[in-house]
């Protein structure tokens, strides 16, 4: 069985932590924090919104991409691995969306 796509971009983007600031960008977010990954995370999923907004599929696409790895850059950054939020997930089937949002602490 072959390693899911996301799977293997967050094990690439995990092997980056520490790496050479000059040749990987992804080393070098890391390098500056949770804080700053959430930023970029945050601008990346605006840009999605807006492509979302004009309809180009294509720009989606690509903006959504960009968005799955900043997410994982995020991750990463603080300490999350794809385990703990596929458990997260399993935690919520079988469960409406509605009840599962008024469970939540506040």
């Amino acid at each position: 069985m072959s390693e899911h796509p996301l799977d293997k971009l967050f094990a690439t983007i995990a092997s980056r932590k520490g790496g050479d600031l000059e040749k990987s960008y992804t080393a070098k977010l890391l390098s500056r924090g949770v804080q700053h990954c959430a930023k970029k995370f945050g601008e990346e999923a605006v840009e999605t919104a807006l492509a979302a907004v004009s309809g180009d599929k294509a720009a989606i696409a690509a903006e959504s991409a960009d968005v799955l790895y900043h997410l994982m850059v995020v991750w990463a950054a603080a300490g999350i691995e794809p385990a703990d939020v596929y458990a997260a997930l399993k935690a919520r089937e079988g469960q409406s969306g509605l009840d599962e949002k008024a469970a939540r602490k506040k």
